[in-house]
């Protein structure tokens, strides 16, 4: 997986924008303007894939996959983060993208759903 692939599929999602983050080597994907997944690069190179998810499934996740750890300087109970070239070992990748967008989109006002659903 690339994050050319991370990026198309994200960007896709209605609602979700992006930024990096110089000083942190971070290319972060936001929500509403709440960040729920980061590329984290090391010397130009992405390192790992953090992402927000709801306190059982990061255990379960973490639990599955050796290479996947407490989130990585974020909060230990709801972050996650994937070492980078093991991503394509994680076969529900994609359902873990959507779950992160959902810990967001669902703390949203209903009202605030709506209009990113007819954005």
């Amino acid at each position: 997986m690339t994050t050319e692939m991370i990026n198309d599929y994200l960007l896709s999602i209605k609602g979700v924008t992006k930024d990096f983050k110089e000083e942190w080597e971070w290319q972060r994907f936001f929500l509403d303007n709440k960040m729920f997944l980061a590329i984290c690069y090391q010397d130009k190179k992405p390192k790992l894939l953090t992402l927000k998810l709801n306190p059982i499934d990061g255990v379960n996740l973490r639990k599955k996959y050796n290479f996947v750890t407490e989130g990585y300087y974020m909060n230990k109970i709801h972050w996650n983060s994937i070492e980078f070239d093991r991503l394509d070992e994680v076969e529900e990748i994609y359902d873990l993208f959507n779950m992160a967008y959902d810990t967001i989109y669902y703390k949203l006002s209903k009202k605030r759903q709506r209009e990113i659903d007819y954005e």
